[in-house]
C-alpha cells in the first residue's frame, strides 16, 4: 500500500480518516442561528496539521500552517466537506475559499462514522483511466512537499482519546515553561477544566424555548441578518453569553431605532459595555498562576511579539472551551468596533481606546499588574484575535514526539524535544550541590579578602565568622598563608 500508484491515495485517505476522527462535530450557533453537525475551520487546520506533523511527512522540519490550510482547501474542493451557508438578505451564501477561522463553519457530506463519498471516489479506479484520479492526488501531495512512507501504525495509533488529551496538556505546559518562568506549577498541572456555570440564555436550555427572551433573541438574529453588517454580527454573537434581562432590554430598545443603524449600534455597545464592565465573573483570560500574565506582559514590553503570541495561544489551549469561545467572540467584536471608520463610541477618545477601557477588566484583571501592562496585553490580544486561538506549530511538534515515544514503547516519562531542565539522578544532584556550594563559598571568601573598601577591623570580623562556619574552605583558600591570617584573626 505504501508504493505507487496507491501510496498517494493511502495518504489522502488517512488524512480524511484522521480529520473525521479528531474534529468536534456538534450543533453550533452563528448570529444566534443554529447549524447542526458542524466543525470549525481552525479546528480542521489544527487536526490536519497535527496529522502531518505526527506522520513526519516533512521529515524533522516544522510544518507551516499555510500548507495545512491549502490541504483543507483541497479537501473542500474534493467534496469531503462543505462550508455551511450563512444567510444574507434571506439568501444562502457559501464560501468558495476555505477559511482558517473560528468563525467559519463546515460540515461533512456524510456521517463521520462512515467513509465519505469523495473518499470512495478517490479509492475507486475506472477501467477507462485507472491512474487519473490517483495521479491528481499524487500531484496535490507533491505540491505540498510530502514525502515519506505511510504505515497502518501511523493511521491507527491505538491510543485512547484521554491519553492523547493528557499529552496535549502536558506538552502545552512544557512549552510554556520554555517561554516564561513559572515557579508555581500546582494549579497549572491540573488537567481538569475549571468548572464553569452553564451559559445563560443559550438554546441548550429547553425551558428557554417557552420564554419571551427566546423570542427576543430570534428577533435580534433576524435584525442582524437583515443588516448584513460585520459590526452587528459581532455584537449579536456576544449577546449569546448575556443574561436574558439584558437581551430583552436590547430587543425592546432596537424597536425604537430600527431605521437608525448608528443608534442601534450605540445601544448594543452600551449594553455589552454595561455587562462586561461591571461583571462579577472571573476574567475570561484566566490566570492559572500569576506568572502567566506577568510573563506575557514582560515579553510584550521587551518587544518579543512572537513569543508573546505563542504563550497566549498555549495558555488559551489550557482553558475551558466555554470561556475560550466567549473570549474569542468578545475580542472579534472589539477589533471591529475599534476601527476608526465605525460608529463613534465616545465623544472625546478614539474607538480603539474606548473599547479597551470598556472591556479590559473582563478580559485580564490582576491587582499585581500595572494598568499599563494590562492595557498592552488587551490591545495585543485584540489586534491578534484571528491567530490567538490557533495551536502553534511548536506544540504540534512536541505532541508528535511524545506520541511517537509512547508508540515505540519507550519510557513515557522521558522528555522529548527541547526541555527547560535536565533530569539528573539523586547522586548527581548531591554531587552538583556540594560542588556549586563550595564554589560559591570560595567566591564569597575571595570577595571578603580582596575587597579594598572594607576596613581592617571589618575584614577581620567577617573572616572570623567565615572560619567558624566553614573552616575547611578557609584552610584550602589560604593554604601556606594560613599562619599570618591566624595572627590577624587573633
Amino acid at each position: 500500500m505504501a508504493g505507487k500508484p496507491f501510496r498517494a491515495t493511502y495518504i489522502w485517505s488517512s488524512i480524511i480518516s484522521d480529520l473525521q476522527t479528531h474534529v468536534e462535530v456538534k450543533p453550533r450557533r452563528h448570529n444566534l442561528k443554529s447549524y447542526h453537525d458542524c466543525f470549525l475551520g481552525s479546528e480542521a487546520v489544527d487536526a490536519v496539521l497535527a496529522h502531518l506533523t505526527l506522520n513526519r511527512y516533512f521529515g524533522e522540519e516544522a510544518v507551516p500552517r499555510y500548507k495545512a490550510v491549502r490541504l483543507c482547501q483541497a479537501l473542500m474542493e474534493s467534496r469531503v466537506f462543505e462550508p455551511v451557508g450563512v444567510k444574507v438578505f434571506g439568501k444562502e451564501k457559501k464560501r468558495v475559499t476555505f477559511e482558517d477561522s473560528s468563525c467559519s463553519l463546515y460540515r461533512f457530506l456524510s456521517p463521520t462514522t462512515g467513509t465519505s463519498p469523495p473518499l470512495q471516489e478517490v479509492l475507486s479506479y475506472s477501467t477507462h483511466s485507472p491512474i487519473k484520479r490517483d495521479k491528481s492526488v499524487e500531484d496535490l501531495l507533491r505540491n505540498l512537499n510530502l514525502s515519506s512512507a505511510v504505515t497502518p501504525q501511523m493511521i491507527n495509533l491505538g491510543l485512547s482519546q484521554k491519553l492523547v488529551d493528557e499529552v496535549w496538556h502536558q506538552q502545552a505546559v512544557l512549552r510554556l515553561l520554555q517561554l516564561i518562568e513559572l515557579p508555581l506549577l500546582e494549579d497549572l498541572l491540573e488537567s481538569k477544566d475549571t468548572l464553569q456555570p452553564p451559559p445563560q440564555g443559550r438554546d441548550s436550555d429547553t425551558d428557554l424555548l417557552y420564554t419571551s427572551s427566546y423570542l427576543d433573541r430570534e428577533i435580534l438574529k433576524a435584525f442582524s441578518e437583515a443588516q448584513a453588517d460585520e459590526w452587528m454580527s459581532g455584537a449579536v454573537d456576544c449577546l449569546e453569553f448575556l443574561p436574558d434581562e439584558l437581551v430583552v432590554e436590547v430587543s425592546r430598545g432596537l424597536s425604537g431605532c430600527v431605521d437608525d443603524l448608528p443608534q442601534c449600534k450605540k445601544l448594543l455597545y452600551e449594553v455589552l459595555a454595561q455587562h462586561y464592565g461591571h461583571t462579577q465573573q472571573p476574567p475570561l483570560f484566566s490566570n492559572h498562576v500569576f506568572d502567566i500574565h506577568s510573563g506575557i506582559s514582560e515579553l510584550l514590553v521587551n518587544g518579543k511579539v512572537e513569543q508573546a503570541l505563542e504563550t497566549l495561544q498555549l495558555s488559551l489551549k489550557l482553558q475551558d472551551s466555554r470561556s475560550r469561545e466567549e473570549l474569542r467572540r468578545l475580542l472579534r467584536f472589539m477589533a471591529i468596533a475599534a476601527k476608526p471608520q465605525e460608529v463613534k463610541l465616545h465623544k472625546e477618545i478614539e474607538n480603539r481606546m474606548a473599547v479597551k477601557r470598556s472591556f479590559s477588566s473582563a478580559i485580564v484583571y490582576s491587582r499585581r499588574l500595572s494598568k499599563g501592562k494590562v492595557d498592552l496585553m488587551v490591545l495585543f490580544m485584540m489586534d491578534n484575535h484571528c491567530d490567538l486561538f490557533k495551536i502553534p506549530v511548536s506544540l504540534h511538534k512536541l505532541v508528535s514526539d511524545r506520541i511517537i515515544t509512547i508508540i515505540k514503547g519507550k519510557d513515557p516519562n522521558m522528555t522529548t524535544g527541547l526541555s527547560y531542565c535536565t533530569r539528573v539522578s539523586a547522586k548527581a544532584y548531591s554531587e552538583n550541590a556540594q560542588k556549586n556550594t563550595k564554589e560559591e563559598l570560595w567566591s564569597l571568601l575571595r570577595t571578603i579578602h580582596e575587597n579594598p573598601k572594607l576596613s581592617s577591623k571589618e575584614k577581620q570580623r567577617l573572616l572570623g565568622q567565615f572560619y567558624k562556619g566553614h573552616p575547611e574552605i578557609f584552610v584550602q583558600y589560604f593554604g601556606n598563608r594560613l599562619s599570618s591570617i591566624n595572627m590577624l584573626l587573633r
